[in-house]
């Protein structure tokens, strides 16, 4: 059964109103400092990250994204001179081609260049030639770069901030907006809920016999994009690339056979595995995935959620409120805002068991 509303679930029942300033605007001093709102029992309890290893058992499973958060937002200017903002969502396996978000007064046209900028905003680093629209709606630009494009953004690029975030990339963000264990270049968000875990908090899972394993699933800009239709099932997702190692599902066999709970860290994590079990059983291999997790969801993986706060009437509101329940969400983060919990990417954690 479900608690979501009788009628057909709209937008406005996933939205919510948040005090600008509960939006953090820069990381807890320590990644473990934040807090976590524990969401498993009847009432919320207010504690630290630093506790979760307390709230998982031996024999539990944490599973993690080890995406690694590339430097994909560049600045430059058209041949005109009009000014260009790039935001490359995807890079292209064994090639020099990406593509990307471009803000433009006037979009480039294919066979023009667009001359980008080193990171001090000076001379022209390097340029890129216009093949034409790509993705699913035609809404991006298929660009080919000089040279390996990891290598020219990671000297060139800025960090790709999320828009609520008011301030330019520094190196404080080049540090905290990264996971500890990001292992794999490709994603332009980072997996959130995963920015909380330090060496000390790892050890401590270690001691308490939790085991861990990874999932691969590169973020993209999607993430931030609102759903622009009222009724959900009019809502195209995003496509997003991941792939579940053979070990991993493994690692989740064993757990289950013992007795263990799979703990997600983070709705990426969630995404992939869920994703990898549409057909029934959990399969490995790399993929694609749009799935679009809403009220009524079979969940078929995953046992508990490690996750940030999320954006009102986004697609990971819908997940969530699928995953705990749609009131159990509400009260939640009713209770966040009251006791000023910091939301979104910089902010808290909150932890929940599925409905």
């Amino acid at each position: 059964m479900s608690d979501a509303p009788a009628h057909p679930l709209t937008v406005a029942d996933f939205d919510f109103a948040l005090p600008p300033e509960l939006i953090a605007q820069h990381p807890a001093p320590e990644r473990s400092g934040s807090r976590l709102l524990d969401g498993r029992g009847d009432a919320p309890l207010d504690r630290r990250f630093r506790e979760l290893p307390s709230l998982l058992s031996p024999g539990d499973l944490l599973v993690f994204n080890d995406t690694r958060v590339i430097k994909a937002r560049l600045y430059g200017r058209k041949a005109s001179g009009g000014g260009v903002e790039a935001l490359v969502e995807r890079v292209l396996p064994g090639t020099h081609e990406v593509w990307a978000h471009l803000r433009a007064s006037k979009s480039p046209r294919p066979g023009s260049r667009v001359h980008f900028a080193g990171r001090d905003g000076g001379s022209t680093a390097f340029d890129a030639e216009v093949l034409g629209r790509c993705g699913p709606d035609g809404s991006l630009f298929h660009l080919r770069l000089p040279g390996d494009p990891f290598a020219l953004l990671e000297r060139h690029g800025h960090v790709p901030l999320p828009p609520y975030i008011e301030h330019g990339d520094d190196a404080d963000d080049e540090r905290r907006y990264q996971t500890v264990f990001a292992r794999a270049p490709g994603a332009v968000a980072a997996p959130t809920a995963a920015l909380h875990f330090d060496a000390e908090v790892l050890a401590a899972l270690e001691a308490q016999g939790v085991a861990r394993a990874s999932v691969t699933l590169h973020v993209g800009a999607g993430t931030f994009q609102p759903v622009r239709v009222e009724q959900l099932a009019e809502h195209r997702m995003h496509s997003e690339w991941f792939e579940l190692p053979g070990a991993t599902v493994d690692a989740i066999a064993r757990t289950r056979a013992a007795g263990g709970r799979v703990v997600a860290v983070g709705t990426t994590t969630l995404r992939a595995l869920e994703s990898a079990a549409l057909g029934g059983e959990l399969q490995a291999g790399a993929r694609e995935t749009d799935i679009f997790i809403t009220p009524g969801f079979t969940f078929r993986v995953v046992d508990r959620l490690l996750t940030n706060f999320h954006l009102p009437r986004s697609t990971l509101m819908m997940l969530v409120s699928a995953f705990a329940g749609h009131e159990r969400i509400r009260t939640l983060y009713t209770h966040a805002i009251r006791e000023r919990y910091r939301f979104f990417s910089y902010g808290d954690a909150m932890l929940l068991q599925r409905r």
